[in-house]
């Protein structure tokens, strides 16, 4: 009697998930963070998104076609680089940034490497970074919001930085993104949106951005500074920092849920993702306090993604089966 048992090569679980499905399911979670910025910040914000996708879309594809290797440009990953990117930017930067910047992205921090998969830093950052180094007087000029009575276009974490009194911004402003800042990072409540998205779908989990945030959280409190909002303004004292606000400023919750939980470029175990997610935490926190410049996520992001490939190699799962 022939046995009617048919045992195929693994993997033998399935599930209906694909790189592409995810690459797009990220994107419709940034959705409202975009469709936000353009509300606070005009059309000026919209260009500057479409110039970073556009310009992502168009590298990729002109590299894969060069290195006749197979043109992949609608799973969604050179999309969500170009989208993140833009994200990362000022809503009146010229019109060649954007392009540049998805252009750098794309080339050296994504296809050097080999593509999707193989590059070892978060490229929408390598991207970033780049535009920082070349261009800082761009990326540190921002607009304030259009349809809100701003008093200031400078960031919240710039003002402290230079010592100043948060004057006239409350939590409720940091929160809906009445503040200056780069496009996709101001409103709070659309990141957030976003973010219960993908854990609702189970594309996330908390063991990174909710680490992230909470010890950037501690970190602050106990380091940071008193009486951001009213005088005085006392730094040092221990036990009684601001840590709200440093977590409803700058590129915190946009790094922490959206860039530092990249399948591609975090650990892959909870143990390491944890171990990530602190370190992420504490560099952020050491530069915003102590740096010379106002904000550290992405530079955070980057470091650790570095520090990757050892987090993995030490918490790696034991083979079922073995002592080792």
């Amino acid at each position: 009697m022939k046995s009617k048992l048919i045992v195929n090569v693994s993997p033998h679980l399935h599930k209906d998930e694909s790189v592409s499905k995810i690459m797009w399911m990220v994107v419709i979670s940034l959705i409202p963070a975009g469709v936000a910025g353009v509300l606070i910040f005009g059309l000026d914000a919209l260009w500057v998104i479409l110039l970073g996708i556009v310009s992502a879309l168009i590298t990729e594809w002109i590299i894969q076609l060069l290195t006749k290797r197979r043109v992949t440009i609608l799973d969604g990953s050179a999309f969500l680089t170009g989208l993140l990117l833009a994200y990362n930017l000022p809503a009146k930067v010229p019109f060649w940034l954007p392009v540049v910047g998805s252009f750098f992205a794309i080339a050296i921090g994504k296809q050097v490497f080999g593509g999707l998969g193989q590059n070892i830093f978060n490229p929408a950052l390598v991207g970033r970074v780049f535009l920082v180094a070349s261009w800082p007087k761009y990326m540190t000029t921002f607009t304030p919001p259009q349809n809100f009575d701003a008093i200031t276009s400078a960031t919240p974490l710039a003002i402290i930085k230079e010592g100043r009194i948060l004057e006239k911004i409350s939590y409720l402003n940091l929160f809906f993104g009445n503040r200056g800042g780069c496009i996709g990072e101001v409103c709070i409540f659309a990141l957030v949106l976003g973010a219960l998205f993908l854990f609702i779908r189970g594309y996330i989990s908390w063991h990174i951005p909710i680490t992230y945030t909470v010890v950037v959280g501690l970190f602050t409190y106990i380091f940071g500074q008193k009486g951001l909002f009213t005088p005085p303004l006392r730094a040092g004292a221990g036990f009684g920092g601001d840590w709200l606000l440093h977590i409803l400023s700058g590129g915190l919750i946009l790094g922490a849920f959206f860039m530092a939980t990249d399948y591609v470029t975090s650990p892959l175990t909870r143990c390491g993702q944890i171990i990530f997610g602190i370190g992420c935490g504490l560099i952020t926190a050491i530069i915003r306090l102590w740096g010379g410049y106002p904000e550290g996520v992405s530079y955070a992001i980057l470091m650790m993604n570095a520090a990757t490939p050892i987090i993995d190699r030490y918490t790696k799962n034991r083979i079922y089966g073995t002592k080792i």
